[in-house]
């Protein structure tokens, strides 16, 4: 019969491998128990993550060998709040007037809280920024964030480190530039915050006695704009 194929017993298994395929069958392991103690301990290690942390990253959550699978579970569950695009927080978390700060400071590792945002902090400026101004280095990736909002000052590597004090805002260190440094940076980037800012910024932080006339001096100068400030200094500590 050309061109035709053999009849095939449609049971032709059952007597020549099924011995082969009962014992796989049989022996292949069930995941469901192994998985759910996986899950369960790496939701007992987040929460803990985030108890210690106050805020934590989805990157941080991967270095500790929490999926992304299982922070979203705990998301949908409401064991976590998720504040912006990769960033979580615990639901019951106190709340703090600074939150952006800590969420800002959270989401861009490498920055520094600067200039307006800084002088709100240190309570010198009656003004809240609508913006948080986070400083990077010069050659720092950009980020890109919807929320919170960000204003972005480049600064050399030396002026980064400098004077910079660790904050804690809800449940988080935040990295926030001293009094003096951020008075100089005000003046530094006036063309941008304003003159006004500034020199209120500098007139709050002497007469609330923030830092003295010589911290700022210092700082001014390796800012560069110690010949900008002083008749400014001289004039408000004349009159003090």
């Amino acid at each position: 019969m050309s061109g035709a194929f053999p009849a095939v017993p449609l049971k032709w298994y059952k007597y020549s491998d099924v011995s082969l395929i009962r014992p796989r069958i049989r022996n292949m392991p069930f995941s469901s128990t192994s998985s759910t103690a996986s899950t369960s301990t790496q939701r007992t290690q987040a929460l803990a993550l985030l108890k210690q942390q106050g805020m934590t990253r989805l990157a941080e959550f991967s270095e500790a060998g929490i999926t992304a699978t299982t922070v979203g579970r705990m998301e949908r569950a409401g064991e976590v709040v998720r504040l912006a695009r990769g960033l979580y927080q615990l639901p019951d978390a106190a709340l703090d007037a600074q939150q952006s700060l800590a969420e800002a400071a959270r989401l861009v590792p490498k920055g520094v809280i600067c200039l307006a945002s800084a002088l709100a902090f240190h309570g010198l400026t009656d003004q809240m920024p609508p913006t948080v101004w986070i400083a990077i280095g010069r050659k720092d990736w950009r980020p890109r964030l919807t929320y919170p909002p960000l204003r972005i000052a480049r600064f050399s590597d030396e002026l980064l480190r400098r004077s910079v004090e660790r904050k804690k805002i809800a449940g988080t260190f935040v990295p926030v530039f001293g009094v003096a440094k951020t008075v100089a940076d005000l003046f530094r980037y006036r063309r941008t915050v304003g003159d006004a800012l500034a020199i209120e910024g500098l007139r709050q932080a002497l007469r609330r006695r923030k830092a003295t006339p010589a911290e700022i001096a210092r700082e001014a100068e390796a800012a560069g704009v110690w010949a900008t400030m002083e008749p400014y200094v001289m004039a408000l500590t004349s009159d003090a």
